[in-house]
């Protein structure tokens, strides 16, 4: 029986020392692992300053009305394209009582104040005549004649006003509100039927309806301070239309705030640009665009791939790994230049053949190796 044993024994150890040397040299047998490799390469590399914002209408004016009432017309549409002096809408003036009857009373009393001058005046013109007043008493009361009459007449255009909202209103008692620019009606925020309040210099008055030119538009958007020293006035940029497959339209930048606003913890600079749209193009006020600034442009420069790129984190200091002669890689720093976000330009530490290891990513026979397995 302890024969039996010992054998079994034997027999379980020279198996386990099988296992272990057959281990062992699988692992000392097994190949090096391999990365994909990249060459640095020539191109050209463009930087820019993207700024979010909207695109509207250069010339957009908003028409109120000079006297109060009720909108009695509109006659036009949202949409619809309009000349200069075309008819708007019309408005029907609904007077204030009180205003009204102050009105009146105002006539009134000129009219008598009118009536007594005028007594007056034939008076001291007979008297004048046969040489019992002075002329200058007759001309007194010659100018007290004609001050009563202006006054009479004007309290008679009050009363008219008030009543008719113009002196020309007539017995339709209505204003006519008129474009004052050639373009597009954008919006008409009011319907027939309501009530508006005329602009003066307490009230900013009812929008009866807002027109702009749709041939002329501007681009007004925002750059964070980070960028806003990189831009000038008078450069060129692309402003791109994200509603109309981002369709690119050329304009030229023509202002750029010189005071900032914080928002979210970041300060913003406005910027605004004149942007040529073909009248062909059924371009909207509102779009959302953004604004393409090139700051910077770098033609032939060696170039890599910017995901090629590692950094030290202890230093910050970037560098790849290049492969060497005897199959490993070995790490270099390089130093950068600018870079577009994809690829980044290499000042010093690599040349044009150095092979740089893609370090996230293995060979594709590792690959296809692993697969097999």
């Amino acid at each position: 029986m302890n024969k039996t044993l010992k054998i079994s024994l034997i027999i379980v150890a020279i198996l386990a020392l099988a296992y272990v040397l057959k281990y062992f040299k699988e692992s000392n047998t097994k190949g090096v692992e391999e990365f994909t490799t990249e060459t640095p390469y020539y191109d050209s590399v463009k930087t820019k300053v993207v700024a979010t914002g909207k695109l509207n209408p250069e010339e957009e004016i908003e028409l109120k009305p000079q006297v109060s009432g009720i909108i009695d017309q509109i006659v036009v549409e949202e949409g619809d394209i309009v000349q200069k002096g075309d008819l708007i809408a019309k408005i029907r003036v609904v007077p204030n009582e009180q205003n009204l009857a102050s009105a009146a009373s105002r006539i009134k009393t000129a009219q008598l104040a009118a009536n007594n001058a005028e007594i007056v005046f034939k008076r001291n013109k007979a008297l004048f005549e046969k040489g019992v007043i002075s002329q200058q008493d007759f001309e007194n009361s010659e100018l007290s004649f004609n001050q009563s009459k202006e006054n009479l007449l004007q309290a008679q255009n009050d009363f008219q006003i008030i009543k008719q909202g113009s002196l020309s209103g007539g017995s339709s008692a209505n204003t006519n509100i008129v474009a004052q620019i050639s373009g597009t009606v954008l919006e008409i925020p009011v319907r027939e039927g309501d009530q508006v309040i005329q602009s003066n210099n307490f009230n900013a008055g009812t929008t009866i309806a807002t027109v702009a030119d749709m041939s002329i538009m501007i681009f007004e958007g925002k750059v964070d301070e980070a960028d806003v020293g990189k831009i000038e006035e008078g450069e060129d940029i692309k402003v791109v239309l994200g509603a109309i497959n981002e369709k690119e339209f050329p304009a030229k930048l023509t202002f750029v705030a010189p005071k900032g606003v914080e928002e979210n913890g970041a300060v913003q600079f406005t910027i605004k640009a004149d942007v040529e749209v073909a009248s062909s193009k059924n371009i909207r006020a509102g779009y959302s665009a953004n604004a393409e600034i090139e700051v910077e442009n770098k033609d032939s420069v060696l170039v890599i791939k910017e995901a090629l790129v590692q950094f030290n984190r202890f230093t910050d200091n970037p560098f790849v790994e290049v492969l060497e002669e005897d199959g490993t890689f070995k790490k270099k720093e390089v130093r950068l230049g600018t870079s577009d976000g994809i690829i980044v330009e290499i000042l010093d530490g690599v040349e044009e053949g150095d092979k740089i290891k893609v370090w996230n990513k293995a060979s594709k026979d590792d690959e296809e190796e692993e697969d097999n397995d």
